[in-house]
């Protein structure tokens, strides 16, 4: 590329609801040192994209295009990259800002420190949807709390997108599912997506209902995405000793907690998993994408693509997200 092009692009000018999405066109420079620009393909939607939009993560500068991951075709190389060829088809995650912000777009420029080479098997929609909610899955289901043979784990939002990865990984490695979800039809939506048993109703009577499918004594685990709304059934559906770990907080901040409650309630253990702490440099990023493409080649986790909007409706795909109305994933097509 000679010069300076032109890409469209999602950017929010402001922080707030769907409306401060604009379609731009912005300038595209060309790679510099150890970059590479790529032309995407399709492009992943996550709700960390929302906390983008409306000011929870922040952005360096406004105004800024927004978005987390994609899959491209690698159009031009930045001197000192010799680990890709110009025609390579490569995912990524921005997750926990390892690389810039940006995905909302038809082209970017970007690291070629964190790519990852796609095999042809898995198409380009499968590819945009699967890495950041697929890496998710993997470091919690294998670091911050390892499930083994024969446990019980229950999953908040069993239906979207991280959740279906989760439950079919976990009834891969041996675990019993237990999903809670919001209606009958994300209820079907689970249980076909490595759910053992799926929970719909108040989330008051969710502890209740665990303890009955768990002869009394809880769960070893509870994998939270929800947050505030959903925090103190996580703890209450726990055995002693019991782990909740929180990952998203879709409904909202957990209040304060006051610690010595862990202690009265069975000697819980708590964490808050963020990504960028188990991606911290090129060899976790491709040794956990080795992991993640290995069970969807081999069919053991399915990654339902149910949404697909335009780029230029990218506020439509946020909509139909914080409304619930999605289920598994949803893409946007340059």
């Amino acid at each position: 590329m000679n010069g300076t092009a032109i890409t469209k692009a999602i950017r929010v000018h402001e922080y707030g609801g769907p409306d401060t999405l604009q379609f731009d066109e912005i300038p595209l420079e060309g790679p510099g040192h150890g970059e590479v620009l790529i032309r995407h393909r399709a492009i992943g939607v996550n709700y960390a994209d929302i906390h983008t939009r409306n000011g929870r993560y922040p952005l360096p500068s406004l105004p800024h295009v927004i978005g987390g991951e994609g899959v491209g075709i690698v159009e031009e190389l930045g001197v000192g990259v010799d680990h890709l060829r110009i025609g390579d088809r490569v995912a990524y995650s921005s997750g926990g800002h390892a690389l810039p912000r940006g995905s909302y777009a038809e082209a970017r420029v970007l690291s070629a420190d964190r790519l990852i080479v796609m095999p042809d098997e898995i198409e380009d929609e499968t590819a945009a949807a699967m890495i950041t909610k697929g890496l998710t899955a993997h470091y919690l289901l294998h670091d911050v709390f390892r499930v083994q043979p024969g446990q019980t784990i229950l999953m908040h939002a069993a239906a979207g997108g991280v959740g279906v990865i989760m439950c079919q990984w976990a009834r891969y490695l041996g675990a019993r599912v237990i999903g809670i979800v919001s209606s009958e039809a994300k209820a079907e939506i689970a249980l076909a997506h490595g759910c053992h048993h799926a929970l719909v109703g108040d989330i008051d009577s969710i502890p209740a209902r665990v303890r009955a499918l768990t002869a009394g004594e809880g769960v070893p685990v509870v994998f939270d995405s929800v947050g505030q709304d959903t925090f103190e059934a996580s703890l209450h559906s726990l055995r002693p000793r019991g782990t909740l770990v929180s990952f998203g907080t879709a409904s909202g901040p957990i209040p304060p907690l006051d610690i010595f409650r862990l202690n009265e309630m069975g000697s819980l253990y708590v964490t808050s998993a963020a990504f960028h702490w188990h991606l911290r440099n090129r060899e976790e990023v491709l040794a956990r994408a080795a992991d993640l493409i290995d069970v969807v080649l081999r069919g053991a986790v399915r990654i339902p693509v149910n949404q697909r909007y335009p780029l230029a409706d990218a506020a439509q795909a946020h909509r139909d997200m914080e409304s619930r109305a999605t289920t598994g994933m949803s893409v946007l097509i340059p």
